[in-house]
């Protein structure tokens, strides 16, 4: 099939393409902080998860408890420079971490290849940095998901949810207008991203942040707890605007196809 009146989907990765569960940031920003001597929650760092890495650093280190505890150990407030030297530190883990949880989300290469099928342009935004890209993008493509752009965390004067990574994606793809693009996205920053843009957004509730487990533990809870934890992302995302949520990327083909309608009927996303 040709022709879709969607001119470019503009997917996140972790969460969202790749690593189910989004654990590749969890992972390393608790391994930074620890060697600093302070220990994060899983909470605590999922809180700001789809900010770009050095954002996610400064969020963290403003949090009261964790504000606290690094006045408690270092005698003073956190300063840009250590922001800037966790960072730093941060890269090589998530890189490595991202390395390990670089495995495609079920359905996400199939998709591709419709949208590909239909014509429509795939583009990427993500708040890793290039660095930690670096081992991803083959590992991606290699299982059959190359998005034609990627633009990362600092490629760009703000990261989300400003529209800015989202922007220039589209400016790259050549694609327009944004009311006939769609940001997908496991993240409640990534919706803002979307809405922002003007584009129609889509909010993931099982495989990303708001659950936070990977595919084969969460297939393993009980049921009641299972669609409870669903339902709480969901309604996060919801609540955050997304014009659509689903379970995963498996569950998009539907909602792509309505969005099409929708906008070759002259609808526009509110």
């Amino acid at each position: 099939m040709t022709g879709s009146p969607i001119q470019a989907v503009v997917f996140d990765w972790a969460g969202t393409m790749i690593d189910f569960g989004c654990r590749a940031p969890v992972m390393a920003l608790r391994d930074v902080f620890a060697a600093t001597g302070i220990e994060i929650s899983e909470t605590e760092a999922r809180a700001d998860m789809g900010r770009a890495k050095r954002d996610h650093v400064r969020a963290l280190l403003a949090m009261p408890r964790i504000a606290g505890l690094w006045t408690e150990l270092h005698g003073v407030v956190s300063t840009e420079t250590d922001v800037d030297r966790l960072h730093d530190a941060v890269e090589p883990k998530m890189r490595a971490a991202a390395r390990d949880c670089a495995k495609l989300i079920p359905g996400a290469a199939e998709l591709a290849a419709d949208l590909r099928a239909q014509g429509v342009k795939i583009g990427s935004t993500t708040g890793y940095t290039r660095p930690m890209m670096a081992d991803i993008l083959p590992l991606a493509a290699s299982q059959g998901y190359a998005p034609d752009v990627v633009v990362c965390a600092g490629e760009t004067a703000q990261g989300r949810p400003s529209p800015l990574m989202m922007w220039k994606a589209l400016v790259e793809l050549g694609a327009w207008p944004a009311r006939a693009c769609v940001k997908v996205d496991d993240a409640v920053v990534g919706i803002g991203e979307g809405l922002e843009v003007g584009a129609w957004t889509v909010g993931l509730s099982a495989s990303g942040n708001g659950v936070g487990l990977e595919q084969g533990v969460l297939a393993i809870l009980p049921a009641a707890e299972r669609v409870a934890r669903i339902e709480a992302s969901a309604k996060a995302l919801r609540d955050a605007g997304a014009h659509y949520v689903v379970e995963s990327v498996a569950d998009l083909g539907p909602v792509l196809a309505d969005i099409a309608s929708r906008i070759a009927c002259g609808e526009a996303p509110r």
